[in-house]
């Protein structure tokens, strides 16, 4: 009865979460515990160590794991499937061993994610040490990959800013030949620049401001104009400007598309429900409805709302999303029900 219910093989899927003492590795290993299919067998940190209960008290009773440093021989030995959610550059330095052991890999950092390593090196300051494995991840958005990813052992797994942006942008950006700008003004909670502690993270320095950063140069844009580029078969510029929010999770997009000949809104919002009608964590608002953070919080669902100027010739697209989930740990387990064969939704409903 139980194996009819989860609609996939009992067998039990081992995972390893490295980097689990960071906000996002703590999202996976979250999601995880409420898997019906998976069990975590193995986590690690290299600047965290301990009881997992001890590192994080909301894991009080739920699990008995350590957090020890990072083993490609112990992930091996107990894993089937391995979330990396370590800083940028430090992936490349492990996923070839990881690949070798024969595990199934999600790295949620930038490493993978720009096919170019002359990009990645532009805007991570760092040379790409795995050329060959850069060509071989497959970009773990499952609403334009997913056959891609069924059939994968390795996902890059997308940046928040760019998930918002390219469901927001998408199906717009595949129809559209008439495109003159997109500017993608975007706005995240603290959580998305990671668990450590900075000057401009303090509670003293978010709480009652706002503010824009890495304007026009922030590393999230070539990715963003990559994936956008390859939908619209052409050459696509992102001007792309992020801004801090005074909260701790949330993203919200809004997407400025200047059309040279215009669309109708009628005709934008049918567009928008049909190509995203059987995606289970995508939702198209109604027309004068626009999507919130908080509606989106704690969830892997990405919030689309539209709108076009009087002219028609100015689409505004906005997209909501939790940078945490959608964003980074609920996609990555996402991807890993679609390359395991689970049910493409379990643990994330």
């Amino acid at each position: 009865m139980y194996e009819k219910e989860l609609e996939y093989p009992v067998k039990t899927v081992r995972a390893g979460v490295w980097g689990v003492s960071g906000y996002t590795g703590r999202e996976v290993f979250s999601l995880l515990l409420k898997h019906r299919g998976v069990r975590v067998t193995y986590v690690a940190a290299n600047n965290t160590q301990g009881p997992l209960p001890e590192i994080f008290q909301e894991f009080l009773n739920r699990t008995t794991l350590v957090c020890r440093p990072f083993s490609v021989k112990k992930t091996a030995k107990r894993c089937d499937v391995v979330f990396l959610a370590l800083p940028h550059t430090q992936s490349m330095a492990v996923v070839p061993k990881l690949l070798k052991a024969g595990l199934k890999v999600i790295d949620l950092s930038a490493d993978y994610r720009l096919k170019s390593p002359e990009v990645y090196e532009q805007w991570y300051g760092h040379k790409h040490d795995d050329i060959r494995n850069l060509s071989k991840a497959v970009y773990g958005l499952p609403e334009l990959f997913r056959q891609k990813i069924k059939g994968a052992v390795f996902v890059a797994n997308p940046g928040c800013y760019p998930t918002a942006a390219v469901l927001g942008l998408a199906p717009l950006i595949a129809t559209a030949k008439d495109i003159l700008s997109i500017v993608v003004d975007a706005k995240s909670g603290v959580s998305g620049a990671g668990r450590k502690a900075a000057v401009e993270k303090l509670f003293g320095e978010v709480s009652e401001n706002f503010k824009a950063y890495k304007v026009l140069s922030h590393q999230h844009a070539p990715e963003i104009e990559q994936y956008c580029s390859q939908l619209a078969g052409r050459e696509t510029p992102i001007h792309f400007v992020a801004h801090l929010l005074p909260i701790t999770r949330g993203i919200l997009n809004t997407m400025y598309v200047h059309l040279k000949e215009g669309i109708a809104l009628n005709q934008l919002y049918n567009l928008y429900k049909k190509f995203y009608k059987i995606e289970p964590f995508v939702r198209v608002h109604p027309l004068g409805s626009q999507p919130e953070v908080k509606s989106v919080a704690n969830t892997n669902f990405c919030d689309i709302g539209l709108a076009v100027s009087p002219d028609k010739k100015m689409v505004v697209i906005t997209s909501a999303i939790d940078n945490l989930v959608k964003g980074a740990a609920g996609q990555a387990v996402q991807n890993m029900n679609l390359m395991l064969g689970f049910n493409e939704t379990e643990g994330l409903l």
